[in-house]
């Protein structure tokens, strides 16, 4: 089983500081946050919704439903998926997911950044 995590949001505890969440909303709510670039990484790794899902402790129809919500609030879908069969089913990004995976984590960074860059200043304010 994989257990890498690329990136972390958690801080240690006790350690002050300025933190924040970062996410993209759309008409229908949250459209792209750090736990639904998780899944469609994962998604990515194992080419299934289901073994994605196992991955990261989440139940099957609430991954099936992310995606979902995120497929029907793009304009064109982040995910592809083949139902089951003899060959079984799957789930493939398109280019359009991968595309957007890399845009989340751009911002991501720079969010990073200014809140790093915010925390400086803050903190020779405080002193």
């Amino acid at each position: 089983m994989h257990k890498k995590k690329a990136h972390s949001r958690k801080s240690e505890k006790g350690t002050p500081g300025l933190r924040g969440r970062l996410w993209i909303d759309g008409a229908a709510g949250t459209f792209l946050g750090y736990g639904r670039i998780i899944l469609l990484e994962r998604i990515r790794e194992y080419g299934s919704i289901s073994k994605a899902a196992w991955s990261m402790k989440m139940s099957y129809r609430h991954a099936w439903e992310v995606v979902d919500s995120i497929n029907g609030q793009a304009p064109k879908p982040l995910v592809e998926t083949a139902t089951g069969g003899r060959g079984g089913g799957g789930a493939r990004l398109t280019d359009e997911g991968e595309k957007a995976i890399a845009l989340f984590w751009e911002l991501y960074r720079d969010f990073q950044k200014y809140l790093e860059r915010r925390q400086k200043k803050s903190l020779q304010l405080w002193r």
